[in-house]
């Protein structure tokens, strides 16, 4: 199941992380792609705080991996960008946050590539216009505020 949603600035982008929020249960893995800019971490922030989560989320562009304690429980977000070959996914215990316990959000998961857990939800952010289309395809149905365009 695929939709397209537009979102014509941060805040707007923020807002449809905290409604997609409501979908994820833990043990889900999301593959977050698009280009350099497209907004992935913002969106992050935004399902962050949508799952309760008050605190600073910064980009995990060189420490690889950030967790964040949720009321939905345990939260890992990877940027594999700098990744240099999928083996290194060991060494980020990429094995063991995807135990079916926590919600694992992947940036750039063409990096892993057969390394990777396999996605519950892939959230592509493209450029669109001044703001993003956001294409969400996943194994369950999204919340009516997002299902807008199909």
């Amino acid at each position: 199941m695929s939709h397209l949603i537009a979102a014509p600035d941060e805040v707007s982008l923020r807002a449809l992380g905290r409604t997609f929020a409501a979908v994820l249960a833990p043990g889900d893995v999301v593959y977050l792609e698009g280009e350099l800019g497209a907004g992935k971490t913002v969106f992050v922030r935004g399902i962050l705080s949508g799952m309760g989560y008050s605190g600073v989320v910064v980009s995990p562009t060189y420490t690889l991996a950030e967790e964040y304690p949720t009321a939905a429980g345990p939260v890992v977000h990877y940027d594999l960008y700098r990744l240099q070959s999928p083996h290194e996914l060991e060494l980020l215990g990429m094995r063991e946050h995807a135990d079916g316990r926590r919600i694992c959000l992947i940036e750039w998961p063409g990096r892993g590539q057969g390394h990777l857990p396999d996605a519950t939800w892939v959230v592509t952010l493209c450029y669109a216009d001044k703001g993003r289309a956001i294409a969400f395809t996943g194994q369950r149905p999204l919340p009516q505020s997002l299902a807008g365009d199909t």
